[in-house]
């Protein structure tokens, strides 16, 4: 969990450079690569990651190390991005490395907006979501930390192997089996369509049931939830055996969770409250 002010220096500066990142285009490929590889020196060298941190350090020597490690081999988005980061104040030293991160996903989904493809990287990874749902053995080998990264890539390679995936939707799940980062690999995919989601304006309804919607049931659910939002959504059709009747309808963080589990625990709290 982040601290207030690594939350703040998070958003804060997101915030700041946004316009930038997302004009450079094409080029936000790069500065998204380059942010992933950031992110595991900096969870790799607790040395590096603390020096950028420290906050009894001059803000002009962590930046005089940022333009050390970087200037000349990366993009001078990436290294202004470095630069803003290195100068706020952190709750803890990692929470930087989180932060980096999070541009990094940025990066990719501006790169997707250039090129189209923003809503085909969400669909595809809603659906490598659902494919691991019932593939627990593969999904646990993807993010064992005992297992080098690339064993971990080289299977997810597999398991992707014959599909026709964009190049961002690739990077991302890359980045997640290279790197987990202490995450289980469905919560890191989530986290993932999460942010894609609210990228596209919360466009994405994932819907979970025991057996596949019929297209009927999509089509009402599309004209449904379009009309809540008051803008065109996806509905992401996830099949997961163990969901026990109903739905359970995800859009964003939001979560409608009408199945007969859900009912009943809530059903068990009521009793409880009042006995």
């Amino acid at each position: 969990m982040r601290g207030e002010a690594s939350r703040i220096a998070d958003r804060v500066s997101r915030d700041s450079l946004a316009p930038k990142l997302k004009a450079t285009g094409e080029d936000a490929w790069r500065v998204g690569n380059e942010l992933f590889a950031v992110t595991d020196l900096l969870d790799h060298n607790v040395q590096v990651e603390r020096a950028l941190t420290d906050p009894a350090r001059p803000a002009a020597d962590k930046t005089t190390m940022v333009h050390t490690l970087l200037e000349g081999k990366a993009h001078p988005m990436t290294v202004e991005i470095l630069d803003d980061l290195v100068q706020r104040r952190w709750s803890k030293p990692h929470d930087i490395a989180n932060a980096v991160e999070d541009f990094g996903v940025d990066a990719m989904m501006y790169y997707a907006d250039a090129t189209g493809t923003t809503m085909k990287v969400s669909v595809e990874l809603a659906e490598l979501h659902s494919a691991l749902l019932n593939m627990p053995v593969v999904r646990t080998r993807l993010y064992d930390e005992h297992s080098s990264a690339e064993a971990r890539v080289a299977l997810l390679h597999n398991v992707l192997s014959g599909n026709e995936i964009s190049k961002v939707t690739m990077r991302l799940a890359e980045h997640a089996t290279a790197n987990p980062r202490h995450r289980r690999y469905l919560a890191t995919i989530q986290w993932l369509i999460n942010k894609l989601s609210r990228h596209m304006g919360e466009s994405m309804v994932t819907v979970t049931t025991a057996a596949p919607l019929s297209d009927e049931q999509i089509d009402r659910l599309t004209k449904i939830y379009t009309k809540r939002t008051g803008h065109a959504v996806h509905i992401n059709s996830v099949v997961d055996p163990t969901v026990l009747g109903g739905m359970r309808v995800q859009i964003g963080h939001e979560v409608n969770d009408n199945t007969v589990i859900a009912q009943l625990n809530k059903l068990k709290r009521s009793v409880q409250v009042t006995a």
